[in-house]
């Protein structure tokens, strides 16, 4: 059974910085590409960066030079450091594979507040 375990929200003040883990058990991702992904309140669930299996970033404009997703094959598990957060950032955030998606983990919530 695969699950993905998200960790790393809170409640920081816009301008701040949080960094988001999620921590693959169960499958090995070192030979997928792995995505962030964000839902807020009544939005649908939207792509923020995607890291391949090379390490090679690639982010959503939004977050463009905000964000830094990476990844440490060791650990199985892929980071999303966000710098500089904006109120609009507020939501849910997940991780899953790229290649066969898992089911979904239970996210972790990131609140900015002005």
């Amino acid at each position: 059974q695969v699950q993905l375990v998200e960790s790393g929200g809170g409640l920081v003040q816009a301008g701040g910085s949080l960094r988001l883990s999620c921590k693959a058990i169960g499958r090995n991702f070192g030979l997928s590409t792995m995505s962030w992904y964000r839902q807020g309140s009544g939005k649908q669930r939207e792509l923020v960066a995607t890291v391949t299996i090379t390490g090679s970033p690639n982010y959503a404009e939004p977050v463009k030079d905000r964000f830094t997703v990476s990844r440490d094959v060791a650990r199985n598990t892929v980071y999303l450091q966000m710098n500089s957060l904006k109120p609009e950032d507020k939501a849910v955030y997940y991780c899953n594979f790229n290649q066969r998606p898992a089911p979904w983990g239970q996210g972790t919530q990131v609140t900015v507040y002005s």
